[in-house]
C-alpha cells in the first residue's frame, strides 16, 4: 500500500477545564439536524459530556468507530484524584451502551469534525472555557479505502437483523419504485 501525507485534524480536550455546560452537545446536535440547525436534540450530538457530579468530573468524548462487539475491560483510573471507568474514555458505538447512538435509527454516530463548517469543528469555536482545541498535524498513513455513511448503515443493520432480512427488504423495497 503507498503511504500519502495526510493533514489530521484531532480535537485536544482539557477535562480539567470542563464545567459540563454541554454547549458543545447542543451545537453538534443543532449542526446534524436534518435541516441544519432545525431542532437541538443533544442525544443527537456526536460529542457527550460523561459526568459524575458528586465527584465534580465533567469529559468531554467524541464519537469514534462503530464496533460490533463491546470490549473486556472494566478498569478504573484515577488522574488528579478523580476516579474514571474505562467507558467513559471510549469513543466506540458498541452493543453494550447507547452513547453513540442516533435516537431514532439505532444507526452509530461518529464525529466528522464538522466537515462541512468552514473554520472546522463548531464544538471547538463554541467552547466557553478552551476545553476543546483544535490540532493539525501532517503525518504519512497508509492510502485506504474509506467506507461511507451509508455502509457502515448497512453493517450495524445486518449486525443487529441479519444479513437475510436486510436483503429481503431491499428486494421488496425495490420492487415497490
Amino acid at each position: 500500500m503507498a503511504k500519502i501525507k495526510r493533514t489530521i485534524k484531532t480535537i485536544k480536550v482539557d477535562a480539567d477545564k470542563c464545567n459540563g455546560c454541554r454547549t458543545c452537545e447542543v451545537v453538534c446536535s443543532s449542526v446534524h439536524a436534518k435541516p441544519k440547525y432545525s431542532s437541538v436534540n443533544p442525544a443527537a450530538s456526536r460529542i457527550r459530556v460523561i459526568t459524575h457530579r458528586l465527584r465534580d468530573i465533567w469529559l468531554p468524548v467524541f464519537a469514534g468507530e462503530y464496533t460490533p462487539a463491546e470490549c473486556n475491560g472494566r478498569d478504573k483510573y484515577v488522574i488528579d484524584g478523580k476516579e474514571y471507568d474505562e467507558c467513559g474514555f471510549c469513543r466506540a458505538a458498541c452493543p453494550s451502551r447507547d452513547l453513540f447512538k442516533e435516537p431514532d435509527s439505532g444507526l452509530p454516530l461518529k464525529c466528522d469534525m464538522c466537515e462541512e463548517e468552514e473554520g472546522g469543528p463548531l464544538c471547538v469555536e463554541w467552547c466557553l472555557n478552551d476545553v476543546l482545541t483544535l490540532e493539525e498535524r501532517e503525518e504519512e498513513v497508509d492510502e485506504e479505502v474509506e467506507i461511507d455513511e451509508m455502509e457502515a448503515g448497512l453493517d450495524a443493520l445486518i449486525d443487529q437483523y441479519g444479513f437475510e432480512k436486510i436483503k429481503t427488504a431491499c428486494a421488496r423495497i425495490s420492487q415497490k419504485g
